[in-house]
């Protein structure tokens, strides 16, 4: 018999000092004979094994490509768990450019543009300097993020459900979990970028626009273009962090899959 803690030590670059540890223990026949072919495969073709072994793991490109045709597949869900997003990222980015706009007049300290903020509802005291978010503005935009993460979150699930045998597929063709979470944290990614990039210019559109036509034009000429840009990239940063954190649990549950329950499912 042919002792498998030497066969082992061959293959260990650290000298097999933990194998043979692990070696003590006579293996199993089947296991002897597979580990018999695994040494005669990598000693008759060792340049061909380290090229399949880096052919198995696909590039991050590559990645990103399955992740973009997933998406154009399934374009009209996506757009409806786009949407949602997009709803709940411009009215934040709504809120925040009004406030750019508020605090723009506050610091031209002109006493007409301060009380036509006070006739337009802004709680503005005589020593204020800027104007923040009320709390039930606060409380509006929690909730509707809230329910944006909620529905991401149902719309991520049922995609996992219909995708069963697809997930199935790619794993019995050795794919692993991390490829599978990271096609599924791509996806969303590309979601959360484009809806929350398009959500935060339609607020801050709107928001202008009102300011605007309420205000005149001091509001826009007034408005600091550094505070915009600033609410801008808060509001599609958050956006995209919601899109990750509502795709985390059903990205999980599929990476998770067993491929033999995937391939069982009857679509």
């Amino acid at each position: 018999m042919v002792s498998h803690q030497r066969c082992l030590s061959k293959y260990n670059g650290s000298g097999g000092g933990c194998w043979a540890a692990l070696a003590q223990e006579p293996l199993p026949v089947d296991r002897r004979m597979s580990a018999g072919m695994n040494e005669r495969i990598f000693a008759d073709f060792p340049e061909k094994t380290a090229r399949v072994q880096r052919l198995v793991v696909l590039p991050f490109g590559k990645s990103v490509e399955i992740a973009f045709k997933s998406i154009k597949v399934r374009f009209f869900r996506s757009l409806i768990t786009t949407l949602s997003l997009v709803l709940a990222v411009s009215f934040l980015s709504f809120t925040d450019v009004s406030n750019d706009v508020a605090n723009g007049m506050l610091a031209s300290r002109s006493p007409e543009l301060r009380q036509d903020l006070i006739r337009a509802g802004y709680d503005i005291g005589p020593e204020a300097t800027n104007v923040a978010a009320s709390p039930k503005q606060r409380w509006i935009i929690i909730l509707s993020l809230l329910v944006c993460a909620v529905g991401i979150v149902n719309a991520q699930l049922m995609a996992v459900t219909e995708r069963f045998r697809e997930i199935g597929t790619m794993k019995c063709l050795g794919a692993l979990d991390r490829f599978v979470l990271r096609l599924f944290i791509l996806e969303a990614g590309m979601q959360g970028l484009a809806g929350s990039a398009a959500g935060a210019l339609v607020g801050a559109v709107f928001a202008l626009a009102g300011g605007l036509i309420r205000f005149g034009g001091p509001a826009v000429q007034l408005v600091a273009v550094t505070e915009v840009a600033a609410s801008l990239a808060s509001a599609t940063g958050i956006g995209i962090g919601l899109s990750l954190l509502g795709v985390l649990y059903p990205a999980l549950v599929a990476a998770r899959m067993q491929p033999v329950e995937a391939m069982r499912v009857e679509q």
